[in-house]
């Protein structure tokens, strides 16, 4: 995939984080919702896809402490969480989590900028 087409597929969802907007894409043949961004569904292969906006709220699927960072911009919130979560509407996305959390954890989005970037954190959805 050419870095052109990429960017296509990643636009919706990074213009929504800016804005503090989550998004995910919809399949509108089998409703089913997509965890990353596609050009066909994974179930169907249809191509009648739409991007929707999530309400941001989910459950923690899977999660993980970072004790090294993948770059000198990352070095500065070392140790940080990593969660995987299972949005309400169907779609899995990997995110920043506000710790403490553990599997299973109802959370909800919310966007911090870190080296200018506008990127998501899930936080416990009573805090």
């Amino acid at each position: 995939m050419s870095q052109s087409q990429s960017k296509g597929l990643e636009s919706p969802f990074v213009t929504g984080v800016a804005q503090g907007v989550l998004r995910y894409q919809f399949c509108l043949n089998c409703s089913v919702s997509q965890s990353l961004a596609r050009y066909a569904c994974q179930k169907c292969r249809s191509l009648r896809l739409e991007w929707r906006e999530a309400r941001g709220i989910g459950t923690v699927y899977a999660l993980t402490i970072v004790h090294r960072a993948p770059s000198d911009s990352f070095r500065a919130l070392v140790p940080y969480t990593l969660v995987l979560v299972t949005l309400d509407e169907g779609a899995r996305l990997m995110a920043h989590g506000h710790a403490p959390l553990k599997i299973g954890d109802r959370v909800v989005a919310r966007t911090f900028v870190h080296d200018g970037q506008s990127l998501i954190i899930f936080h416990a959805l009573d805090e």
